[in-house]
């Protein structure tokens, strides 16, 4: 009899005997129970948007970390830039460790490669639409042709079926042999071309099997082949012939007063002195003078850089830290989303979510000790301007409302760079075991990897792979999704028993019911005697 009422959790029908509307009582009576699970949850969900929290401004730091970095490098500081008296024939830029000063290069010689291309058109590679066979196109009387092509790295053996392969079959068998080669085929110009990847003396084109004259002759000038290419069949001589090699670039580069050095290079951007030369043309009658000088203006916008990202990761954190907090606004379960609009949820989770880490101690702390680093001595600093501070170069704070943003006082930057740019340097760079005793920049950079230290262990990171991870949080978490678990099932097992308790109810009624039908039957029965 039970099954007539109740048959399963996901399918029950009340109320057929009584008339008693069973799932709405058992639904408020369950509504009562829910709420220490509804608070519960709303709990994780406070603990989850702390850690979304947590974990946007350890992703943050990350990427300020990286800014500190480059803050921590000298290279940073030394930048240099470079001018040409004659940028049509050599333009260079200056590394680092190029000394300041007055270079002529003279350019006797351009890098160059080899390009061996098709001295007269082809026969046209395609016909109605359609590309021909290469015994099509050319009219060959052979079905196989064979090849053997060398470049700078290797050579390979050629083989095509002229009845089913075609031009552009050629060029892709090329290509892929990476032989430092390219092939090419021009469809509107109908010209095959062979390129070297390279320049220099170590580029080359050579062609050691060609049975077929495809791609060299036997006439003097190699011009009687398939492809007009113009290229000899490569012997070993004496003489050699049909080695196309490109040519080294040759250069002159007099460093000040001191004597020409003579220089080759297989490209045309060669490195010399820490200069990287771009040569353009060749001309060893008109020397060209590149001057190099300390390249402030990168500096001072490397360090204009470096403030901005200070003050963004500073802003972060302290509107965080100062977020107002609406502690009536608590998460919405999904029965009170159900009863919102889009909109109205919207609003809601912004300030439910609003101020959870307003005054946390950790991220105080975070931003207690860079700002005390910003404002620090750096001693042991000697020599020069003698700059110990930032404030001494032109980084200060303002007021304090502002919580610890830096100002660049733009024209006393820029003078202490042009006065003492290696004092600039060591204030940011300076090395030290004791970490007060380290420069703005390395000290900085261990506050950040401290920092994210602290709050991995708060909350985890963006790349944990679960919000349950193994941080204080996560703990927490996974705490809370067990209680929860146990909640639910306890809240399910109480439902049941309600639906059992009132089944009973409601077959006693149907039973009594069926009792009151027969004693009625048989009274009406009685008096029709």
């Amino acid at each position: 009899m039970v099954s007539s009422f109740y048959t399963s959790s996901s399918l029950r029908i009340g109320g057929l005997a009584s008339g008693i509307d069973t799932d709405s009582i058992i639904k408020e009576l369950m509504k009562a129970h829910r709420i220490p699970l509804n608070r519960l949850n709303q709990d994780k969900q406070i603990l989850l948007w702390q850690q979304e929290d947590y974990r946007a401004i350890y992703d943050s730091l990350r990427t300020f970390r990286d800014k500190v970095f480059s803050m921590k490098l000298q290279a940073t500081y030394l930048a240099k830039k470079a001018s040409s008296s004659n940028e049509a024939a050599v333009t260079a830029t200056a590394n680092p460790t190029a000394t300041p000063g007055t270079y002529t290069v003279t350019v006797n010689k351009l890098a160059t490669g080899v390009s061996k291309v098709s001295q007269g058109t082809l026969p046209e590679e395609t016909e109605g639409g359609i590309t021909k066979t290469l015994k099509a196109q050319f009219n060959l009387s052979y079905d196989n042709l064979t090849f053997t092509l060398e470049g700078a790295n290797g050579k390979k053996d050629f083989l095509f079926n002229t009845n089913t392969a075609n031009i552009y079959t050629v060029v892709a068998e090329i290509n892929a042999a990476n032989l430092g080669i390219t092939a090419s085929y021009d469809a509107t110009l109908n010209r095959f071309f062979l390129t070297t990847t390279s320049t220099g003396a170590t580029a080359k084109i050579k062609v050691t099997n060609d049975p077929n004259n495809f791609l060299t002759g036997p006439k003097e000038d190699g011009s009687d082949n398939t492809l007009k290419l113009k290229m000899k069949l490569y012997s070993a001589g004496p003489p050699e012939s049909g080695l196309y090699t490109g040519q080294d670039a040759e250069f002159d580069l007099n460093i000040g007063d001191a004597t020409v050095q003579n220089y080759t290079s297989p490209t045309n951007t060669p490195t010399v002195a820490g200069i990287t030369l771009n040569l353009k043309q060749a001309d060893p009658n008109n020397p060209v003078t590149i001057t190099v000088s300390n390249d402030t203006d990168a500096v001072f916008n490397a360090i204009k850089d470096f403030v901005n990202a200070y003050n963004e990761i500073i802003d972060k954190i302290n509107g965080k830290l100062t977020e107002p907090r609406y502690r009536d606004y608590l998460p919405l379960t999904d029965e009170q989303r159900e009863q919102l609009s889009d909109e109205q949820e919207k609003k809601w989770d912004e300030k439910a979510r609003s101020g959870l880490l307003r005054g946390d101690s950790l991220l105080e702390s975070v931003v207690s000790r860079m700002r005390a680093t910003m404002s620090a001595v750096v001693p042991g600093l000697t020599g020069g301007q003698g700059y110990k501070t930032l404030a001494q170069i032109g980084i200060t704070t303002l007021s304090y409302e502002e919580r610890g943003k830096l100002y660049i006082d733009e024209a006393k930057l820029k003078d202490a760079l042009q006065k003492d740019p290696d004092g600039v340097m060591n204030l940011f760079t300076k090395s030290a075991e004791n970490y007060a005793e380290k420069g703005i920049a390395m000290r900085l950079y261990d506050d950040v990897n401290s920092a994210m230290a602290l709050i991995s262990a708060r909350a985890g990171t963006s790349s944990s792979y679960s919000t349950a991870d193994n941080s204080a949080i996560g703990r927490q978490i996974a705490a809370m999704n067990e209680r929860i678990s146990t909640m639910e099932e306890r809240l399910q097992q109480l439902e049941d028993r309600y639906w059992r308790q009132f089944t009973a109810m409601e077959q006693a009624i149907q039973q009594m019911n069926a009792q009151s039908a027969w004693l009625a039957m048989q009274l009406g029965m009685g008096q029709g005697r």
